[in-house]
This record gives structure tokens, sequence and C-alpha cells, in this order.
């Protein structure tokens, strides 16, 4: 499969008004910013977009190339069209299912080596056209260049001709995940695993 010709930059990088910009103001990816997995459940449920908004950009050092950055954004001809949440795994606290089914193999969850991605978006008016693959593709590369020794993800299962809605493919799907060489290492509810790629 061919990937889209994105250049990706480190969110940091790119700055906020691009990461803005797919994320917009409204709708799923607004109202979450990328903290679902970063603090506890009911704090969570319970914050209204700005205060999760306002989480998310106090947790980089925004235009400054040498930041830690919390994902990547993609972009095309230079226009801001998509995001990848990738980042240490000790960064997501809260994987929970994700983590119980990992550790019951006996795995160190603090293992500053393992990286994953757990989100993705795409902007609106450029779905379906392999942004996330892209994305998916250079996270890899991304988790890697700074020292990963093996990258997650957390795909959902999705039938083949299903039409499943964003909410609950922001995470990508195996297929996706399996694409790019990830294999399976748990299946901790019975639409959701924990894939896994080692380079």
């Amino acid at each position: 499969m061919e990937l889209l010709p994105l250049t990706v930059l480190p969110a940091a990088e790119a700055g906020w008004d691009a990461v803005q910009a797919v994320f917009g103001l409204r709708g799923g990816p607004a109202a979450c910013s990328c903290q679902r997995f970063k603090i506890d459940g009911r704090t969570f449920w319970e914050a209204p977009p700005e205060e999760l908004r306002h989480r998310f950009r106090a947790g980089t050092a925004w235009d400054a190339p040498d930041a830690a950055s919390p994902g990547l954004v993609g972009l095309l001809d230079g226009e801001p069209v998509g995001w990848v949440a990738v980042e240490p795994r000790v960064a997501y606290p809260h994987l929970k299912r994700q983590r119980l089914a990992l550790a019951e193999r006996g795995e160190r969850l603090d293992d500053p080596a393992v990286w994953s991605i757990t989100c993705f978006v795409t902007r609106a008016h450029f779905r379906r056209r392999g942004v996330s693959s892209a994305m998916l593709h250079a996270a890899v590369g991304h988790a890697v260049d700074h020292g990963a020794r093996a990258v997650e993800g957390y795909p959902m299962l999705v039938e083949p001709g299903s039409d499943v809605p964003w909410g609950e493919t922001h995470v990508g799907t195996a297929q996706q995940f399996a694409r790019e060489g990830f294999a399976e290492v748990a299946h901790p509810t019975p639409r959701r695993l924990v894939m896994r790629l080692e380079p």
C-alpha cells in the first residue's frame, strides 16, 4: 500500500495552531484533547472540553522544536491534516484494561523503552485518504528514532465491510496495525487488542 506523502513533524515543532487545526473546536477530538489515557476516568468524564484542552496545551512547550512532543502532526501541501499520539507507554497511566492484560503476562509496565500509539485524528475533509496509515508509519519511525525497543498500539477489531464511527476507531484498526507489521500480544476485550512491533 502506497502511503500518502505527508510531511510529519513533532507536535511541539509544528505548533499549537497546527494541532488545533486538526482537532478543531467541536466534536470528539476537540472534546477529548488526547487526555483519555492520561488522567483517571472520573476526572476525564467530568471535565469540560476547555479543561482537557488546557491540560493538553499545558503539557508541552509548543513551538519549541527541542521539546518533548505528545505526538506528531501530518501536513499535506503545508496544510495540517493529521495527528497521532505517540509517547513512551509510561505517559499513559490509564490504559486500564490494556495494562491489566499486559501485567497478567508478567510484563513491566514502567519500561520507558516501550512506546504507545494511542490515538489518531484526521481533519474533516481529509478522511478516507490514508492519512492515519501514513501517520502510523511515521509514529513507528519517530518512536524508534527516540530509543523505543518496542512500539504498541491498542486498536479495534473491525469486520470487513462494517461501518464503524470515528469514536470507536480513533485508536486505529487491527488491520491497519497488522499492515505495519504489528502482531497481537493480548486481547483485553472482545473488540480491542494490544498489538506490538519490535523493530
